[in-house]
């Protein structure tokens, strides 16, 4: 399976993405698996944590098919080139690079840019992203998604990070979101992998729970 049908298959499964910021080449693996087992399967290591490529390919090598492994914080097109190289199959970034969206998709791996605004949504779209990551949702509420889902391409995955909790996904999912990216909620450096287990439990209840 590609990388774009992998991504619809599993984001249609389980409509979040885990977020592991700082995490160690030495600890990838355990905390992949804890996130895992709760039923996440689309993992993204920023590529401002320590050896973040090396993560990727132990990820990568571990899950297979049966996960999505990808980088986030992906700034240079150039380094989309050398996520594809460690394993990965998925490209996030903060911001709305159609370099990086149009290298992304030239290499057949999965483009979720980021965008705040409609004129970023639509850039991303006519560059070929797959997927969209409303960013930072902190700075924004369930309305704007509203406002924006009515006029954005149905077809593209609109993806709120930032702020998420268990327990406010409904209000987005309601406004139109289709999933969510989950950050330091998730994991946050120095958490052990029974703690990433239990908040992950905790994310996919809170989605399924907050599904209209």
């Amino acid at each position: 399976m590609n990388p774009v049908s992998a991504f619809r298959s599993l984001f249609g499964d389980c409509p979040l993405v885990a977020i592991i910021r700082g995490v160690t080449p030495e600890e990838a693996v355990e905390i992949g698996e804890a996130i895992f087992s709760a039923g996440i399967r689309i993992i993204e290591v920023p590529l401002n944590s320590p050896d973040p490529l090396a993560s990727i390919e132990r990820l990568a090598r571990r899950f297979g098919a049966e996960a999505l492994i990808g980088a986030g914080t992906v700034l240079d097109p150039l380094d989309v080139a050398r996520v594809a190289e460690a394993g990965g199959r998925l490209i996030v970034s903060p911001n709305t690079s159609t370099a990086v969206i149009e290298a992304t998709v030239a290499a057949g791996m999965v483009s979720s840019p980021g965008y705040f605004t409609p004129s970023e949504a639509f850039e991303a779209v006519h560059a070929g992203a797959h997927a969209l990551k409303f960013f930072p949702a902190e700075a924004a509420t369930p309305a704007v998604v509203k406002a924006q889902r009515a006029v954005l391409p149905a077809k593209v995955p609109l993806i709120v990070v930032g702020g998420i909790r268990p327990d406010n996904m409904r209000p987005w999912l309601e406004a139109g979101a289709d999933g969510f990216g989950l950050g330091s909620g998730l994991y946050r450096p120095g958490q052990s992998s029974d703690e990433v287990a239990a908040n992950a439990r905790a994310y996919v209840e809170g989605v399924k729970g907050g599904r209209p």
